[in-house]
């Protein structure tokens, strides 16, 4: 009885403390908005305090490109150094898949060794997929393959995949070495978190200035940008992997006798790899994400393509290679994951003679090389021929034209509709509001939700844009990320929870989520260009398409995980299945549905460094213009802006579901 007397003698004191801190800093930020002529240092941050760090960073790598120098070497040779190590397996792999071995130059160009032939790399990756998995993920691989040469973007397609099938060993060697210094030393750990964290958050735009000064024009420098795009999750996912080694396996491999060497490369890596093979995963996605990206500084290929497509509004151009990116991002995704889940081969006696020993492997070689030899004999097998390619583009640009033709008034209404009354009150309100307030609410928020220690990460960072002069672009931000946000849970939250309590619907849904999450997000651009012109509603549009996916999934998980013991009490107590859901299931999957905002919160702020190319004022415009502009300091500063918001809503998000998951009892 005590017990429960003083807990109910706390809690409404706790809660009465916040409380009145919380409104006393809501009466602050009103006198601050009463006394404003007085105070206007509060409302715009002072001039002569703002940090020139734009021009410390730019100076920077100014004298790093042209006056550092080694003892035996200057920066400059050691960036070419590194060029060339990427550089010559990638042509290797671009003359094998894309164009040839060529000698000579223009007319006079010859070709020496043709290319691997469409039939036999098709007939490959379904041969990758039985062996993976079985005939339907090698029937899977094999149509994926085949739509790139039926509508017409085998060229292109091979000119990515080269990057990729070099990028990602780079990536995966990367991500393992530095994931094991991880492992290994807590202090390399402890540098190591927040580097990823900004590695993670800060757009990829912001990768694209300094790797365009240091390396140039060009495929390696968008290789040498995707590399250091895709290799964070492999890192993360190392460490995590090693750490749940069972103990016993140590001991094991201690007890006979390996050494610190013999144990990483013979027990632990051994033990963890199918955890590794996750990550080698995620490196292979991020590496198709950067697609698009790269190819504004070379990378060429379907990236290009659709780059282009999008500058002429050509929405069939674009969808195709859009769709060409997708399936291919499928077919390699099914087959890493394939690979993951692949169980090792059993011990026992070996077969004799290679051939039989490794019968894929061989059938894979016959493959290659008999398709290339019947290659010179029946040129349809070497080349798809144009013939016989097809094009959907003329559809897609006639449906978008159909809907501008008969529905324009009504999408011009609405969308004028949400502009005057919903979006433009609220930009004006945000960037109403005193900075000192705003920062004041996010350290307060940090205080209560994980201690002072959240609370002046969470304050620092709010801080930041001020201090670099960028608080009005970071509020604009703020109000588009937030009102996407809204928007992406009011129709992904329902559509989870429909999910979750239909089975059927439930596969549907995946089937839709998984193919929206592989589309690249340029994609997303064209036809809402098209249907609804350029500015911040169009911005607004596509990031909603491209960031709802987690506010499904993860509502559709949490209340699928909820324990059926739990739901069975329930059951035996009276609930009817609609009180279930709101009484039981979503206050237990909460956690997991605030986790599912949380990342539409990162694929939101992602997505709006993009929606830049269609006239948006934010802190994406800032990162685009520093890339035109080879400005390394205004790049980097915006983008570290644009993590530190990420940042802040991750930790605050991150805090209060794992305190929500111990008071459930889930953690």
């Amino acid at each position: 009885m005590s017990a429960a007397y003083s807990m109910t003698t706390q809690w409404p004191a706790g809660l009465s403390r916040w409380a009145l801190i919380w409104g006393g800093l809501a009466l602050v930020t009103v006198g601050l908005f009463l006394l404003k002529d007085d105070v206007g240092w509060a409302f715009k941050y002072p001039r002569a305090l703002i940090w020139p760090l734009k021009f410390w960073i730019s100076d920077f790598m100014k004298w790093l490109i042209n006056d550092l120098n080694f003892i035996l070497f200057t920066f400059k040779d050691f960036t070419r150094a590194v060029s060339w190590v990427i550089e010559q397996p990638y042509w290797l792999a671009r003359n094998l898949l894309a164009t040839g071995f060529v000698q000579g130059f223009g007319l006079e160009a010859e070709t020496v060794w043709p290319r691997l032939s469409w039939v036999g790399l098709t007939g490959l990756a379904v041969l990758m997929g039985v062996y993976a998995q079985g005939w339907r993920l090698g029937l899977l691989a094999g149509a994926c393959f085949t739509y790139l040469a039926v509508f017409g973007q085998w060229d292109s397609a091979m000119v990515t995949l080269s990057s990729i099938v070099i990028a990602v060993p780079f990536g995966v060697a990367g991500g393992l070495a530095l994931g094991v210094a991880g492992y290994r030393s807590r202090r390399v750990k402890k540098v190591l978190s927040p580097v990823l964290d900004l590695m993670q958050t800060v757009p990829v735009f912001a990768y694209l200035v300094p790797v365009l000064l240091l390396f140039g024009f060009g495929p390696v420098s968008a290789m040498i940008a995707t590399i250091i795009y895709a290799m964070p999750p492999m890192v993360r996912i190392t460490m995590l992997a090693l750490s749940k080694v069972p103990a016993e396996v140590m001991e094991y491999g201690a007890m006979a006798g390996c050494t610190r060497r013999q144990l990483l490369w013979k027990v632990q890596l051994p033990s963890a790899m199918s955890s590794l093979m996750v990550g080698v995963n995620q490196v292979v996605m991020l590496s198709l994400n950067m697609v698009i990206i790269a190819s504004m500084i070379g990378a060429g290929g379907l990236g290009f393509d659709v780059l282009t497509a999008l500058k002429r509004l050509k929405i069939g151009e674009g969808v195709e290679a859009g769709l060409a990116i997708t399936l291919l991002a499928i077919a390699l995704d099914r087959l890493s994951q394939a690979y993951a889940r692949r169980p090792p081969p059993a011990h026992g006696a070996r077969a004799e003679g290679f051939f039989r020993r490794y019968p894929y492997l061989t059938a894979g070689f016959g493959i290659i090389a008999g398709t290339w030899v019947l290659g010179y004999g029946f040129e349809a097998i070497a080349i798809y021929p144009k013939d016989w390619q097809v094009t959907t583009g003329l559809f897609w640009d006639n449906i978008v034209r159909w809907i501008n033709i008969n529905y324009f008034d009504q999408l011009d209404g609405f969308k004028n509709a949400l502009l005057l009354n919903v979006m433009i009150p609220f930009k004006r309100f945000l960037l109403s509001l005193p900075w000192v307030a705003v920062v004041g609410m996010a350290a307060l928020a940090g205080l209560r939700l994980g201690g002072w220690r959240l609370g002046l990460l969470t304050g620092a960072m709010a801080l930041f844009p001020a201090l670099v002069g960028l608080w009005p672009k970071a509020m604009v931000t703020v109000y588009l990320m937030g009102l996407s946000v809204v928007i992406a849970c009011l129709i992904g939250i329902p559509i989870g929870i429909a999910a979750a309590r239909n089975e059927r619907l439930h596969r549907i849904v995946q089937v839709c989520i998984d193919t929206l999450q592989t589309l690249p997000s340029f994609v997303y651009l064209m036809p809402v260009v098209m249907l609804f012109r350029v500015g911040d509603f169009a911005a607004m549009v596509a990031v909603v398409a491209y960031s709802v996916v987690p506010a499904i999934r993860y509502t559709d998980y949490g209340i699928r995980n909820v324990p059926a013991h739990v739901i069975e009490a329930a059951t035996q107590s009276g609930c009817t299945r609609r009180q279930i859901l709101w009484k039981v299931q979503m206050p237990l999957a909460l956690p997991e549905i605030m986790l599912g905002i949380n990342q539409t919160i990162m694929m939101a702020l992602s997505m709006l460094v993009i929606t830049a190319l269609v006239g948006t004022r934010e802190l994406g415009q800032e990162v685009y213009i520093a890339l035109t502009k080879a400005d390394t300091g205004q790049g980097i500063v915006a983008g570290i802006s644009v993590a530190f918001i990420a940042i802040i809503a991750d930790r605050l998000i991150g805090a209060w579901a794992n305190k929500r998951k111990k008071q459930l009892g889930l953690a």
